[in-house]
């Protein structure tokens, strides 16, 4: 499973928030890195100096032959955007996954 960043203006992927992202994602590549092809994060700065709960992450899961799953957070900090994305998309992959193994 690759893992494509993708930082927007506003938003600084430092090697701390690098590893952040990679730990959180390791969990999910144990789980069902064998049927995903790859997971693109996106991070953005919503609302620029403004402050408050600005930083968006958005995690899309590309699983194989199925169509891509979007997870989203909303946060003060990046970290804490890209761990509640994390979460969810987990939680959808595993409602996902889990629908189409009972099918068969």
């Amino acid at each position: 499973m690759q893992i494509q960043l993708n930082p927007a203006q506003g938003v600084e992927l430092s090697p701390a928030l690098d590893a952040h992202i990679n730990e959180r994602l390791e969990r999910i590549n144990r789980r069902f890195g064998d049927r995903l092809t790859r997971i693109e994060v996106h991070l953005a700065d919503v609302n620029g100096p403004k402050g408050g709960a600005n930083k968006q992450a958005r995690l899309e899961a590309r699983p194989r032959g199925l169509d891509p799953v979007v997870a989203d957070a909303l946060a003060e900090s990046a970290y804490d955007a890209v761990t509640g994305a994390a979460d969810r998309l987990e939680s959808v992959l595993e409602s996902r996954f889990g629908k189409l193994d009972n099918r068969r």
